[in-house]
C-alpha cells in the first residue's frame, strides 16, 4: 500500500539532506525540536498526533510544517484506508495549528483538493503521488533559493540572521534561509554567521548553530538585544532572515525580533534580505495590516526548561511573529530570482505559479 512513498523516503538518503521528519512504516518519525542540540526522535501514528506536534512546536518552520502537513493528509489517508470522510476536518485541523503560517495552508488545502471525489483504492496510490511532488519540488526551491541567494554574498562576509529557516525548518536541504549559506560555501566562498539565540524558544541557539556545525559553517551566537550593537559596529555585511508569510507589497511577516534587525540595518545602511518561496506569499493580504498575528501563551516567555524566570503572578506577551514593512527590506531571495522593490508584480505573479 505504502511502495511509492516508501521508494521515495530510501532514494532522499543520497540528497544529503539534514530531515525534521520521514515516513516509515505506517508512522511519521519526527526529529523533536524542542530536544535540539540533543537529538531525540517521537512517532506520530495519526493526523491529530501531528497536527499537536505542530502546535507544540516539536516540529516549526514554515516548509517543515507544511511538509508535517503533507504527513498528516498521508496517514490520515492511509489509516482511513483510502476513505477521505474526515479529510476536511483533518485538513482544517492542520492549518489551525499555526495561523500566520501560509505554505502549511496552501499546501495542505491544494493536497486535499487534489483527492476530492477519488474511490479509495485510488485516494490511497495519488496521496503518495502527489506528496512526492511536492516535496520533490520544495526541495528543488530550496536548492534554487541557495543558487540565487549566494549569488549576493562575497567571500569573507559575515552574515546575520535570526531564529531558524533551515533543512529541518523545511524540506532538508537547507531551507529558505541556511540553503543560502551552504550553497555559497559549496560554491567556495569563506563565509561566518551571526545568530540570534531568538527567545523564547531559542531557535537560533539550539537549531540554527546546531545546523550551521553540521554544514562546517563558522557560526557565533549573540542574545537578541546585542544584535543592534553588532550593527552598529559594522561586523555584518548583511542581514538575511527566513519569512512565515509575505504580503503582495512584500510586508513580511517572521520571527518575533526580525522587525528590529530591520531597523537597525536600516538605520546603519546595512542589506536587509528576506529569502522566501511562492508558497509563503499570500495575495490575499496586499499589505502586512492584513496577516493575523499568533499569539502563543505567555508562559512560554516566563518559563524556561520548567523554571519561572520572573516573579510570580506576573504575566507576559508572547506575539509569536512581527511585521517588517517592505521599505525596510533591500530585497526578496526567490527561487524565481532576487527581487527588488516594487515587490508587487513580481510576488503576484510567483503566487500564481503553485
Amino acid at each position: 500500500m505504502d511502495a511509492i512513498i516508501k521508494s521515495y523516503i530510501e532514494k532522499l538518503q543520497d540528497y544529503n539532506l539534514i530531515m525534521p521528519a520521514w515516513y516509515d512504516d505506517r508512522k511519521i518519525v519526527m526529529l523533536n525540536q524542542l530536544k535540539l542540540p540533543k537529538e531525540e526522535y517521537i512517532e506520530l501514528r495519526t493526523a491529530e498526533e501531528i497536527a499537536q506536534a505542530i502546535k507544540d512546536m516539536v516540529i516549526r518552520g514554515s516548509g517543515a510544517i507544511a511538509l508535517a502537513g503533507i504527513y498528516g493528509v498521508l496517514i490520515e489517508v492511509f489509516n482511513s484506508k483510502g476513505k477521505l470522510d474526515r479529510l476536511e476536518a483533518i485538513g482544517n485541523l492542520l492549518i489551525s495549528t499555526r495561523p500566520t503560517a501560509v505554505n502549511m495552508h496552501k499546501t495542505v488545502s491544494n493536497l486535499i483538493t487534489s483527492l476530492k471525489g477519488l474511490k479509495p483504492d485510488e485516494a490511497l496510490v495519488e496521496v503518495q503521488k502527489l506528496s512526492v511532488d511536492i516535496m520533490e519540488k520544495q526541495l528543488e526551491v530550496e536548492r534554487q533559493i541557495g543558487k540565487n541567494g549566494a549569488k549576493l554574498i562575497s567571500d569573507g562576509e559575515t552574515i546575520m540572521t535570526i531564529c531558524h529557516a533551515g533543512g529541518v525548518a523545511g524540506f532538508g536541504f537547507g531551507g529558505r534561509t541556511l540553503s543560502i549559506f551552504r550553497t555559497a560555501v559549496e560554491q567556495g566562498k569563506d563565509i561566518s554567521v551571526i545568530s540570534c539565540e531568538t527567545r523564547p524558544y531559542f531557535q537560533g541557539a539550539r537549531i540554527t548553530a546546531w545546523e550551521l556545525k553540521k554544514f562546517g559553517i563558522p557560526v557565533k551566537l549573540i542574545s537578541d538585544n546585542m544584535a543592534g550593537a553588532i550593527i552598529q559596529k559594522n561586523l555584518v555585511n548583511r542581514i538575511i532572515t527566513g519569512s512565515d508569510r509575505i504580503a503582495l507589497n512584500g510586508d513580511t511577516a517572521n520571527k518575533i525580533g526580525t522587525y528590529l534587525l530591520a531597523l537597525a540595518a536600516h538605520d546603519n545602511n546595512i542589506p536587509f534580505h528576506i529569502s522566501t518561496s511562492k508558497y509563503n506569499v499570500e495575495p490575499r493580504n496586499r499589505t502586512g495590516k492584513e496577516i493575523e498575528i499568533e499569539f502563543r501563551n505567555g508562559s512560554e516567555v516566563l518559563y524556561i526548561d520548567g523554571k519561572n524566570i520572573s516573579v510570580e503572578g506576573v504575566e507576559a506577551l508572547y506575539p509569536g511573529f512581527d511585521i517588517t514593512p517592505n521599505r525596510y527590506i533591500t530585497s526578496i531571495i526567490t527561487e524565481a530570482g532576487v527581487f527588488t522593490p516594487p515587490y508587487e508584480k513580481k510576488l503576484f505573479e510567483i503566487s500564481r505559479d503553485i
